[in-house]
């Protein structure tokens, strides 16, 4: 059974999704600080996490990191907060998706199937591949590492996935709507400009001058490709 830990401090809030993702058929365990939930995090197999930002004990940001220390499972963040600059920092400490409050249940089952659909299409994949090497980038499918000349790079969970992608495709112009589709899921419904905040955070790490890249390039009015020489 699919399990999903909520940390979430309003009550108004937590009960009424706790009850739709159990009539889901979703197993479901709770906290109400941040703290607590950190701790559960950990002791805990879990599928997906569902994170407030304005938590007691511990912040949603703060627990957000303490959580990619040890794990990669999906972080979808809910927040009431609207500013940009707020859901970016979100997504660089590795959460994979945010819903702003208020939200309908419908549109946080969607956000929810989304993300479990994205980890099992990546499982699918990582039994059929398990490794490829391009220049001097070595993407292992099955440990989830990336090194460059040997060194080992930190990637989010998400910047994984899109590498994964524009490597296996190597030398090919892969669209920004398959991209969407294949690491964030036909139910997207956040900002688009995340595939670009994406970009530029493995570009950051990958080339020797990101602001004129050389591995993964831009074809414009159609999306992405990772160069192979």
């Amino acid at each position: 059974m699919t399990h999903i830990l909520m940390i979430e401090d309003d009550p108004l809030i937590l009960g009424p999704v706790v009850r739709s993702l159990k009539s889901a058929g979703f197993q479901v365990s709770q906290a109400t600080d941040g703290a607590a939930g950190a701790q559960l995090a950990l002791e805990k197999e879990l599928d997906l996490i569902i994170l407030d930002i304005l938590l007691p004990e511990m912040d949603g940001w703060e627990v957000c990191k303490a959580v990619r220390q040890h794990s990669t499972v999906p972080i979808l963040m809910l927040t009431a907060l609207s500013d940009e600059i707020d859901r970016i920092l979100g997504l660089e400490l590795g959460a994979d998706d945010y819903l702003t409050k208020p939200f309908s249940t419908r549109e946080l089952m969607a956000r929810i199937k989304a993300l479990l659909r994205r980890v099992e299409m990546d499982l699918q994949q990582a039994r059929q591949v398990n490794s490829v090497r391009i220049r001097d980038i070595m993407l292992d499918l099955d440990t989830r590492q990336v090194t460059k000349n040997g060194v080992e790079l930190p990637l989010r969970y998400k910047e994984f996935e899109l590498l994964s992608l524009l490597m296996l495709r190597a030398g090919q112009a892969v669209s920004r709507a398959e991209i969407f589709d294949r690491v964030w899921g036909t139910d997207w419904l956040g900002d688009m400009r995340t595939l670009d905040v994406h970009i530029r955070w493995l570009r950051e790490k990958l080339e020797e001058d990101p602001g004129n890249p050389e591995l993964i390039q831009t074809v414009r009015g159609v999306g992405y490709r990772f160069t192979p020489s």
